[in-house]
């Protein structure tokens, strides 16, 4: 994660999916207090992770994305929304893989990947309506300003969800993270597995899965780092009781919407 305010860029003008200048970031205008967002998020994410940290985190998100696979609609467009270095986005099968994010993260990304630097809760503005099977998001809610925005957010997920498609949320669950959630300085908003279903279904969504207690806060917690670790891990839920902290949400777009 890392953004939660104003837009910032889209797509060209007439770009369409499958087109070269798809995924192209394009400034709209100079918005100071975003501008300097920005730039903090870069420190911040660049004092928090090193480049090992990085190389770490990735490896561990192949592993992690072969098991969300199965959650993911086939044949279908994916979008990551505030991807950061792409870590799901880069690893998943899709017919077409998206992202957003309020920096330009194009760097990370490979180049099939349609990247739109936007705000999360403005998306819907820059990318096609009704268009994805499946809108993933990952430690991202938390960084928005309050419960107001975290459904609206959702709802933005919403829009450019098809009918039938899915959100994916992997969420920090403040009621097993306890005080140390608020470590991050760029956490504002607290939820929980309960709080997460209700925001969702808020937004239209109807809930499929929630794991409640899935992978552990951080990259940096106790989850094993070694891939043949983080597979095992993956495929022995009794161990989740003990280590999880986060929660896994799968909504649904109801058909026929």
């Amino acid at each position: 994660m890392s953004e939660g305010h104003a837009t910032h860029g889209a797509l060209r003008s007439g770009s369409e999916p499958g087109g070269d200048a798809v995924g192209t970031p394009v400034e709209l205008e100079y918005q100071p207090h975003s501008q300097a967002l920005r730039d903090d998020l870069d420190r911040i994410y660049e004092t928090r992770f090193s480049r090992d940290d990085a190389a770490a985190k990735d490896a561990v998100w192949a592993e992690i994305c072969v098991y969300l696979q199965r959650y993911v609609v086939p044949h279908a467009p994916v979008l990551d929304v505030a991807a950061d270095r792409g870590h799901f986005i880069r690893h998943i099968r899709a017919s077409e893989r998206w992202a957003t994010d309020i920096r330009d993260i194009s760097r990370h990304l490979t180049a099939d990947i349609h990247f739109v630097q936007v705000s999360g809760t403005t998306m819907s503005s820059a990318l096609p309506a009704d268009h994805f099977g499946t809108v993933f998001m990952s430690n991202y809610l938390e960084h928005l300003a309050d419960a107001d925005v975290v459904v609206e957010q959702l709802r933005q997920a919403y829009t450019v969800c098809r009918p039938g498609g899915r959100v994916v949320i992997l969420q920090p669950n403040i009621r097993l993270v306890g005080e140390v959630y608020w470590d991050f300085l760029d956490h504002r908003t607290a939820l929980t597995d309960k709080s997460l279903i209700e925001a969702a279904e808020l937004a239209g969504f109807t809930t499929l899965h929630a794991i409640t207690r899935f992978l552990p806060f951080t990259t940096k917690s106790r989850l094993p780092q070694a891939p043949a670790l983080v597979r095992l891990y993956l495929r022995f839920p009794p161990a989740w009781r003990v280590l999880g902290k986060q929660t896994l949400y799968v909504g649904e777009r109801p058909r026929g919407s």
